[in-house]
């Protein structure tokens, strides 16, 4: 499919191993570290990617993996994965300008997707065409959706969002679907991302 290599951190041995079978299985190249001190060992002659790598790690988190790649320059991207995650941690995984943040448990379609979408970001930058489509839908949201999106990239849970609009966490889930539906996001990452990118960090 490419001559990119995946490079897949984990400390979770049967996780690890289980996420390089589905990746082989789509013609993926694959290398495995059990943790992020492996992987920064093997990088200056590692061959150019993207790292899919676990939020909670001993050693160095995932977090930590990906300030140290910004802090070295090396210009791959990063997906992270999580079992525990939640609203303020994907934001500021998206911030850090990580491609998507998938919780576990997920589908083969889900990862598949957002390593494509890490592969393109190699070969060229996010086309200005899509930037457009992303302002012009920004621009369909009522003022009070607005409120609620800005929240949601603040990285607030809805109950704060709640507190702070003066509505109800049930409202707030309801304009936060209405959201994602106008903006074409299928998830919370999706719409973090879209958001950011024509916002500016």
């Amino acid at each position: 499919m490419t001559e990119a290599v995946v490079h897949v951190v984990d400390d979770d041995e049967s996780a690890r191993e289980s996420l390089a079978f589905l990746l082989e299985s789509a013609d993926f190249e694959v290398a495995t570290y059990a943790g992020a001190p492996d992987f920064l060992a093997a990088l200056p002659t590692a061959r150019p990617g993207c790292v899919i790598t676990d939020v909670r790690m001993p050693e160095r988190s995932g977090q930590e993996l990906v300030a140290r790649l910004a802090a070295l320059n090396a210009r791959m991207p990063v997906i992270m994965i999580t079992g525990h995650g939640d609203i303020p941690m994907a934001v500021e995984a998206m911030r850090s300008g990580v491609v998507d943040f998938i919780e576990k448990p997920f589908s083969e379609g889900r990862i598949l997707d957002a390593l494509k979408r890490a592969l393109n970001t190699l070969e060229a930058p996010a086309v200005s065409g899509d930037q457009a489509d992303i302002k012009h839908r920004l621009e369909t949201l009522s003022e009070r959706e607005r409120q609620v999106l800005d929240g949601v990239v603040a990285g607030h849970p809805n109950k704060v969002i709640a507190r702070e609009l003066g509505i109800s966490p049930r409202t707030v889930e309801i304009y936060r679907a209405k959201l994602m539906t106008k903006m074409h996001a299928d998830n919370l990452a999706a719409l973090v991302r879209m958001t950011l990118s024509v916002r500016g960090q």
